[in-house]
């Protein structure tokens, strides 16, 4: 069996959710029951598009040492312009983004295992100017 990492590698790179046929609602992660209306196997794939809004956002200030990220950076929620939700890290300036900022996602990397192990990219977002 692959490991899971691999088996979601579409979901990971794409922006690809799910919508209840029966309720319509929309989720990113996807998600085979829908949690509104209980329905299982009603769930379809979908594509979820690239621009959203930021809905609500909070910039870190402390990172472990091993950390290779710049501190301070910014984390939030983004309401895609297709309905789902998407936690996921904002690379800007924080003195630039605001509730309500208009972004877009962007293909970046994550992060590594070790100097010689696997790179992991996945979506980020920037502001859409």
């Amino acid at each position: 069996m692959l490991p899971r990492f691999w088996r979601k590698i579409k979901y990971r790179y794409n922006l690809v959710g799910t919508k209840c046929e029966n309720c319509g609602s929309i989720y990113y992660p996807p998600r085979n029951i829908c949690p509104e209306c209980r329905r299982k196997s009603r769930m379809v794939e979908v594509e979820l598009g690239e621009k959203g809004r930021v809905v609500t956002y909070t910039v870190i200030h402390d990172v472990p040492e091993s950390s290779k990220l710049m501190k301070p950076y910014v984390v939030g929620i983004v309401e895609l312009d297709s309905g789902a939700r998407v936690t996921a890290q904002i690379v800007e300036d924080p003195e630039r983004v605001r509730i309500g900022s208009r972004v877009r996602a962007v293909f970046r990397k994550y992060g590594e295992e070790g100097e010689d192990g696997i790179i992991y990219y996945g979506t980020k977002f920037v502001l859409d100017e």
